[in-house]
């Protein structure tokens, strides 16, 4: 694999059946948003599968890869910082800042958690154990070896990592906690294709709800709770639907129980109003020692502005 730029890998295309065109032809074909091809080709930004760079007229074969470096949109540096908390020859954790996203995705190229880190430490080959949303800070677990990668994300799908989250909520003395929560989220269809929702049917979301007392910042007005959040299952958004669910939609959320328009590609960055909602705790059984894990944020949620 080419090396990283600017912590970020180089794509990778198969030629497929296209025998009869050379490379430049193949690469105006597929990739044909792409207009300056015949100077990526001159600078050597385009290379085969051992790395050696191609010739614009060099004749296609079936079985050919070709590698290139995309040429990534500017992007506005999120002014929070990654803080590792644990590295080891298997794994990095770090502690997540609101608004910085895990991997890359969209808009987010460079400005995420995985590129930062291979910056930073120079280990090309990290890879999430799973995964938080944009909004959401805390914990976030990095695999460092392909060879034991799939031992470690294996514990997400069976079920044997205990997570807890924190997260700053209406109070209503209506709803009785301690709960746990049982329902069945399903993709909405449509336009709120964002949004997860609940539906009638065998439910497959669990959580365990509990309520840790006031919020700093409460007022009478506007009454807050801190909340402890223990899922059981991995639903995508999860906790935020089922805190919505039960009349209590977290502090900052921008999906639920409304979804907020997208900003302009152009618009700044707004970091007033984080989603108050923290990746606390990730305890495990290490499937190659075989000892504990047990990995701890030392973030704490602020209804404050993030600084």
């Amino acid at each position: 694999m080419p090396p990283l730029r600017d912590g970020v890998g180089a794509s990778r295309v198969g030629v497929g059946d296209a025998r009869n065109r050379t490379v430049l032809g193949f690469l105006r074909e597929r990739l044909h948003t792409v207009a300056d091809w015949p100077q990526r080709l001159a600078r050597g930004d385009v290379l085969d599968s051992r790395g050696r760079p191609l010739a614009a007229d060099t004749p296609c074969h079936p079985s050919m890869v070709i590698w290139y470096w995309r040429d990534l949109p500017p992007e506005p540096r999120v002014p929070f910082e990654l803080t590792v908390l644990h590295q080891d020859d298997h794994l990095v954790v770090v502690d997540k800042p609101h608004f910085l996203p895990a991997i890359p995705s969209g808009r987010h190229l460079r400005e995420t958690a995985l590129v930062r880190l291979k910056q930073e430490l120079g280990i090309t080959t990290l890879a999430p154990m799973h995964r938080i949303d944009r909004e959401t800070a805390g914990l976030l677990v990095f695999t460092v070896q392909p060879a034991t990668r799939h031992a470690y994300q294996s514990l997400l799908r069976t079920r044997q990592v205990h997570k807890v989250y924190e997260a700053i909520a209406p109070w209503r003395p209506d709803v009785a906690l301690p709960c746990t929560c049982h329902h069945r989220l399903e993709d909405a269809p449509g336009r709120g294709f964002m949004q997860m929702r609940v539906v009638d049917g065998e439910p497959n979301a669990q959580t365990l709800v509990e309520c840790l007392g006031p919020a700093e910042g409460s007022t009478a007005d506007a009454p807050l709770a801190h909340y402890r959040l223990t899922p059981h299952t991995g639903r995508r958004h999860q906790l935020r639907v089922q805190m919505n669910a039960l009349g209590l939609p977290i502090v900052g959320d921008r999906i639920y129980p409304r979804l907020w328009p997208e900003p302009a590609a152009d618009a700044p960055p707004d970091y007033t109003q984080p989603l108050q909602l923290l990746a606390r705790q990730f305890s495990f059984t290490d499937p190659i020692s075989g000892q504990p894990r047990h990995f701890t944020s030392q973030r704490q949620l602020q209804l404050a502005p993030a600084r």
